[in-house]
Parts: C-alpha cells; sequence; structure tokens
C-alpha cells in the first residue's frame, strides 16, 4: 500500500497538515492511556510492588516511565501514519482496530496486574496484548513499513514485561 500512495510527508502542505494533525491526536491518546493507566500503577507501586521478590534482571522503577513514554510517542506516530493513509481503506481501518484493541489491553495490563495486585491474571491478558501487538505490526507492515517499524520497540519491551511478570508470578 505504501508504494500506491505518496510519501506520507507529500508536498502537498495540506495533506501533511492532516497527518501531523493525525500523529499529534494518536500521540496524545497513547500518552493519556498510559497517563491513565499509571494510577492504577501508583496505587501499588510504592508498597505491594515492594514487596514481591523479583528476578535479577528487574529493571529500577525508576526506567519505567520514561521507557513507556518514549514507547507511547512511538506507537502514536506510528498510528497517525497509518491512520493517515486513509480510514475509509479496509486495511488502515484494520490495522487501527488492531491497534486500539493492544492500547487497551495495554491499560487493562497496568489495572491488574498493579490495581488488583493478580500477576498470574495480568501473565494472561500481557500473553494477549503480545498476539495483538504482532497482529497490529502485521496490519502495520501492510499499509507502511515506516509504521511498522516504529512498532517494534514496542513488541521488544513487551516481550521482556512478559518474561518479568511470568519471573514475578513465579517468585511469589
Amino acid at each position: 500500500m505504501e508504494s500506491g500512495l505518496n510519501c506520507y510527508f507529500s508536498r502537498n502542505p495540506t495533506t501533511v497538515r492532516k497527518t501531523v494533525l493525525k500523529i499529534a491526536i494518536c500521540i496524545g491518546a497513547c500518552l493519556l492511556i498510559g497517563f491513565l493507566s499509571s494510577f492504577a500503577t501508583q496505587s501499588s507501586v510504592n508498597d505491594w510492588y515492594l514487596t514481591l521478590n523479583k528476578p535479577s534482571f528487574n529493571p529500577p522503577n525508576w526506567l519505567f516511565a520514561p521507557v513507556w513514554t518514549v514507547l507511547y510517542i512511538l506507537m502514536g506516530i506510528a498510528a497517525g501514519i497509518v491512520w493517515s493513509k486513509g480510514f475509509y481503506h479496509l486495511w488502515v481501518k484494520t490495522a487501527m482496530y488492531h491497534f486500539g484493541f493492544q492500547l487497551l489491553l495495554n491499560a487493562l495490563w497496568s489495572i491488574i496486574f498493579f490495581g488488583l495486585k493478580n500477576p498470574l491474571a495480568a501473565l494472561f491478558v500481557i500473553l494477549t496484548l503480545l498476539v495483538l501487538i504482532v497482529l497490529t505490526i502485521k496490519w502495520f507492515l501492510v499499509v507502511s513499513k515506516k509504521a511498522a517499524y516504529l512498532m517494534v520497540p514496542y513488541l521488544v519491551w513487551v516481550t521482556f514485561a512478559t518474561v518479568l511478570n511470568f519471573k514475578i508470578w513465579e517468585l511469589n
């Protein structure tokens, strides 16, 4: 699809403005979801989470917020690029629906792991999230290689988070 359409930053100023606006909206939506789900995280990160046995590869707590901020921005850019290809295209709609569902599961994981303090249920959510991220990347690839590549760091981090979630559940 990407080769059939002009580059998402065409020379047409109206198209550029529309694309930038869509990217900004998607970044804002991703950051908002991250911000809202952080309430569940903050509810137990300074008490319950500290009492858990964690594996040796558990990153320091201060690292999570900046990593997630960067990932949400990359995800938003990717979604904005896909959206800018035209929501009337079936492939774009399919890609964006997958993106939306995985973003909701992303937030649900925080609610279940930190809010409900249930690492086992969160493990099932994050495994489902991983599948949806792969499917989102697959559909983004159909629409835009750049957008698909922007999702890879997110996939890598969630894969790591899945292993971490499993080990926390196993150790506790």
